[in-house]
């Protein structure tokens, strides 16, 4: 039998919010007063579209507010009699009012505008990066041997190679050949480096030897499937997921914790800003923790937030090899209590990395091929590059052949005769399916233990064998105690028909960041070609009707149609540091990027389907329903006020423009945390 159960800590906290919430509905009912008539709030907003986002998606004129919380959800006329001597009244002219958002996956300490070198995701070839890390070097002067972080790296779109430029390494040699370079992906998986970087690499001994042919056959042969290589076996720049670990120890879940540290209230503020008011952070490192004990001592904490605890199984193995499960559980339950009595934080989350990422290298030679696990082998296209310098697919390596048979059992000894000769280099008769983060049994074991110690799961999964695993996982975790906690997976851009309705029949929360969903050519040719075959690389080349990836990649609709529940992540600052979550509703609806055809418009949800993910589902997927996530009397006075109608902008056929919305006014628990600027004070 199964049970539904809160959450460890939760239970008085929702009595107290039931009885609250109940003794407030009273004061809401005019008459009920010893004065006959209902008490003055201490907030009144009138003259609006209040969307509430209850059952039955109600929209009313008018709200008071009182004590922080909803004291009346109607019409301006019985607004009216909320108003005494010293309520303040927002007469806001028919403007749009919203629960506050819930962000159900982000990374906000990162999210924060440094002076930092930062590439802010635009699209450069190797040259134009070699160029702009080079003034980087000049103007941030990192001594020689010390580490210049190059930020918000687009690992996918440009990095076109050049004669002189012919690898990420060559590229970054060119700005250096003294300062240690790193670029950070935009996506927390990638990263790339010199050849001064790639030297330091230290084994598991200590001892510093570099990363070559050599030592990834033998010191780092675990990491092997996340370095790229040149056509002569050696690294050629691109280090990703955890093998960046061995070059950089100062590599952490964070960019720059110290500058944040120094004044965190930033990340509120811009949270706010875009009228997000609870929010999942989705990896919270130990270290991360500072920030928010600065926050809540400096009474800056205008957001509900729940943290995912993260904890790496790989960082946990003892001596003999086994994971020390007991220590992770022991550390993940006393920040949990930590908390536990807060109002404001939650720790009762655990997150865990299935696999990595689906793009591979198209540039590189061979091709660096994609780490996430795949249900069948990735196939090896052929790329060639066409007049415009974008990369295109030639053809296929028959893996099955006998050619490739040979080479698998014997490598040529000379590689440059063979790609003369084939075309195609020898690595490329390699049969690869990716890989998980973790083996499947630490994955299945990292998640029963932590569903038995009462935490909720939250699974990074991209690729459909990650999906699969992670469905297992938590099944099997439910089965163990029988308990259903708010258990959900993050991204999901690939999954097979089964599991989608296995999630479905789980009633598994689905992080999906929306903004993510559309046909961009130069990135799906870091996917596509290496998921089903393709020729060339046009729309209709990559997009077919049907096939595998355009019927399984984010899917959306069917998932939420199998009985899973969808919620809104902005993975931030994945790609940008904005949470834009704007954007990410005009892309669920559409998806597609302005004028761009969409991607599966099949999969296409409505507009109250992505405002019940960034409202009431995010707020139950948080354990917050009783406080947040819709605007019923009784509850938190969380609301904001939009620039424009989005409701009937979908109604009218214009999904898109709901992405240049704007946040005029955040308020949260009452308390106006944010008003846009004017134009004069800007």
């Amino acid at each position: 039998m199964t049970r539904l159960v809160a959450p460890p800590g939760a239970a008085n906290a929702r009595t107290v919010g039931a009885i609250v919430a109940a003794a407030l509905l009273a004061l809401a009912v005019p008459g009920i007063t010893r004065a006959g008539a209902p008490q003055a709030a201490e907030l009144v907003v009138t003259d609006a579209t209040i969307y509430i986002a209850d059952a039955s998606h109600r929209r009313v004129q008018a709200l008071a507010v009182g004590g922080g919380r909803i004291l009346y959800a109607g019409s301006t006329a019985g607004a009216a009699a909320w108003i005494g001597p010293h309520t303040r009244v927002e007469h806001l002219g028919g403007r749009l009012v919203l629960p506050g958002l819930v962000d159900s996956h982000i990374h906000p300490i990162d999210i924060v505008d440094l002076d930092v070198c930062d590439l802010a995701s635009e699209a450069r070839s190797l040259r134009e990066l070699s160029d702009f890390v080079r003034a980087c070097i000049e103007r941030y002067r990192p001594a020689p041997g010390e580490w210049l972080n190059v930020h918000e790296w687009n690992y996918t779109n440009g990095n076109q190679p050049d004669a002189a430029n012919p690898t990420l390494r060559a590229a970054l040699d060119r700005a250096s050949t003294r300062v240690k370079i790193q670029l950070l992906g935009n996506d927390g998986h990638h990263g790339a480096f010199n050849s001064v970087a790639l030297a330091a690499a230290k084994n598991a001994a200590g001892a510093t030897v570099g990363f070559s042919s050599a030592t990834l056959a033998k010191d780092f042969a675990a990491y092997a499937d996340w370095v790229g290589v040149d056509e002569h076996g050696e690294p050629n720049g691109a280090v990703n997921e955890d093998a960046r670990s061995a070059l950089n120890p100062e590599t952490s879940v964070y960019d720059d914790l110290a500058q944040v540290l120094k004044a965190p209230a930033r990340i509120t503020e811009r949270l706010n800003s875009v009228g997000i008011t609870a929010m999942l952070d989705a990896a919270v490192a130990p270290e991360g923790l500072a920030v928010y004990d600065k926050l809540l001592a400096e009474n800056k904490l205008t957001v509900r937030a729940n943290l995912a605890q993260y904890y790496d199984p790989e960082q946990f193995r003892r001596a003999d090899g086994q994971v020390d499960y007991d220590a992770m559980v022991g550390k993940a339950k006393a920040v949990r209590s930590r908390y536990a009595d807060n109002p404001l934080l939650r720790a009762d989350t655990v997150k865990l990395f299935a696999d990595g990422v689906l793009e591979g290298n198209p540039f590189a030679v061979p091709p660096t091929m994609p780490n996430a696990a795949s249900l069948k082998p990735f196939l090896q296209p052929i790329f060639g590059v066409d007049r415009r310098g974008r990369p295109t697919v030639k053809g296929y390596v028959d893996t099955a052949s006998a050619l490739c048979a040979g080479v698998r059992a014997r490598p040529p000894e000379d590689v440059a005769q063979f790609m003369h000769e084939h075309g195609f280099h020898p690595a490329q008769c390699a049969i690869y399916s990716g890989r998980l983060q973790h083996d499947r049994g630490v994955i299945l074991e990292f998640v029963k233990r932590f569903h038995l110690a009462g935490f909720n799961l939250h699974i990074h999964a991209i690729g459909d064998t990650a999906v699969r695993t992670s469905v297992d996982a938590l099944e099997a975790a439910r089965a163990a105690d029988g308990v259903v906690t708010r258990d959900g997976l993050a991204h999901v851009q690939l999954a097979d028909s089964a599991d989608i309705a296995r999630i479905g029949r789980n009633h598994l929360y689905v992080a999906f960041t929306f903004a993510w969903i559309d046909v961009d050519l130069d990135y799906d040719l870091t996917v596509i070609p290496f998921i089903q075959r393709v020729q060339g690389n046009g729309y209709a080349a990559l997009h077919v009707p049907g096939s595998y990836y355009e019927a399984h990649a984010y899917p959306v609709r069917s998932i939420q149609k199998a009985g899973g529940i969808l919620v809104a992540g902005s993975d931030a600052p994945v790609e940008t540091r904005d949470p834009r979550p704007f954007v990410n509703m005009a892309r669920a609806l559409v998806r597609r990027l302005p004028g761009q055809p969409s991607l599966n418009a099949a999969e296409e949800v409505s507009i109250r389907d992505v405002l019940d993910a960034y409202t009431i589902n995010g707020a139950r997927f948080l354990g917050r329903e009783q406080d947040a996530g819709s605007l019923e009397v009784g509850k938190s006075a969380d609301f904001i006020v939009l620039d424009q109608d989005i409701l009937q902008l979908a109604a009218r056929g214009q999904a898109d423009q709901i992405a240049a919305t704007s946040v005029l006014q955040t308020w949260f628990m009452g308390r106006e945390v944010y008003r846009r600027p004017t134009p004069a004070a800007r």
